[in-house]
């Protein structure tokens, strides 16, 4: 089965930047939507970003467009989120994900199968 490994959150300051790592290993080939998403106590968990594994498709929630770099090293097995410009309402535990299928939208949460255990990102103000 696929398995995910979310490694690098930290506390930071405000404006600072931080890159999240996502470690992929089982069996993953054809068409997968890989994702990143958060979340924090009394909130549904939210979509921040997707790529599709072949990079025929990149998206980002509006929230952090301009902000935040999803991308991939298939060599290591590795999917990044490079996130810049921090804010305190950046603060969430952050998960990656990855569904076998076309990726063609941001989707939602329901749309992904396999989930890390996630990793801590505090923004300090």
């Amino acid at each position: 089965r696929v398995q995910l490994v979310e490694s690098g959150g930290d506390s930071v300051q405000a404006g600072g930047s931080l890159r999240l790592s996502c470690a992929v290993s089982g069996y993953i080939v054809g068409d997968y939507c890989m994702g990143w998403f958060r979340q924090t106590p009394g909130k549904e968990r939210e979509v921040v970003a997707v790529i599709a594994r072949d990079y025929s498709y990149t998206n980002y929630a509006d929230s952090v467009k301009g902000r935040f770099t999803v991308s991939q090293d298939h060599t290591r097995n590795m999917l990044y989120l490079q996130m810049n410009s921090l804010k305190a309402e950046d603060t969430a535990m952050y998960y990656c994900a990855a569904d076998p299928r076309i990726c063609r939208s941001l989707g939602s949460v329901h749309e992904f199968r396999f989930w890390g255990q996630g990793t801590q990102v505090t923004v300090s103000s």
